[in-house]
C-alpha cells in the first residue's frame, strides 16, 4: 500500500487535502495540526494510512510520521476508529497526547469532537497497558508504585524529565531501545519534557 503521496496539492477542504502525484488527485483526510502547514499548489509529501473495509477506501495524510504513528496508536485502542483518532489528533499534537496518557489527563482527549469522558478513560487505559507490557519485558525499566499509580522509569536515566519523556514517547508506540537511541546526546536539563519528546519526535537535536 502506498507509504506516502507527495505532489501538489490542488485542493484544501475541512479536514481534507486533495493531492495531484502523476495527474491523478488523492483525496486525503488529514488533521487540522497538517492541513495548517499545507498550501495550494505547493508541493507537499504527506505520510499515508490507507483504511480499507468492504465499502470504504480512505486514505489518511500526515506530513509527520510522528503524527501517523499516534494515529496508529490510537486505532489500536479498543472503540477508536480513524475519524475519532483523527479528532483527537486535531485537537492535541503528539506530544501533548502522550503526556496526557501518562498524567492521566482526560480534559486534553475530550477536547477532541465525539470523545467522550468513557473513551477518553479507555485511551488513557489501553495506552499506559502498553507501557506497563513494554516495561515489564525489558531489564532496563522497572515499575514504582506512586499514590497507587504505575510510573514509567528508565533506571538508567533516573531524572524525572528522562523518566518522563520515555514514558511519554512508549506510549506514541516507540520501543525501549529506539528512545534510548533517540534520547543520546539530548541535553535534557536544558529542555522541558515536552520539548525532549518534540526533538526526537524531529529526529533532530538543536
Amino acid at each position: 500500500m502506498f507509504y506516502y503521496l507527495e505532489g501538489t496539492v490542488s485542493i484544501i477542504g475541512q479536514n481534507l487535502a486533495v493531492i495531484d502525484a502523476g495527474g491523478a488527485g488523492y483525496e486525503c483526510k488529514v488533521t487540522t495540526n497538517t492541513l495548517s502547514r499545507l498550501e495550494i499548489d505547493k508541493k507537499s509529501r504527506l505520510y499515508t494510512y490507507c483504511y480499507i473495509r468492504e465499502e470504504t477506501f480512505d486514505i489518511y495524510g500526515f506530513l509527520d510520521l510522528s503524527e501517523k504513528r499516534c494515529f496508529e496508536q490510537l486505532l489500536s485502542v479498543s472503540g477508536v476508529g480513524p475519524k475519532a483518532a483523527l479528532s483527537i489528533l486535531s485537537s492535541a499534537t503528539p506530544e501533548s497526547l502522550a503526556m496526557a496518557v501518562v498524567n492521566n489527563d482526560e480534559t486534553t482527549l475530550v477536547i477532541a469532537q465525539g470523545v467522550g469522558k468513557k473513551l477518553a478513560q479507555r485511551i488513557i487505559l489501553e495506552l499506559k497497558d502498553k507501557v506497563d507490557k513494554q516495561v515489564i519485558t525489558s531489564p532496563r525499566l522497572s515499575v514504582r508504585k506512586e499514590d497507587d499509580a504505575e510510573s514509567f522509569i528508565d533506571v538508567d536515566s533516573p531524572g524525572a524529565k528522562q523518566r518522563d519523556a520515555a514514558a511519554a514517547l512508549a506510549v506514541l508506540g516507540y520501543s525501549q531501545s529506539e528512545i534510548s537511541t533517540a534520547m543520546r546526546g539530548i541535553d535534557v536539563s536544558a529542555f522541558t519534557v515536552v520539548e525532549i519528546i518534540r526533538i526526537v519526535l524531529k529526529g533532530s537535536v538543536k
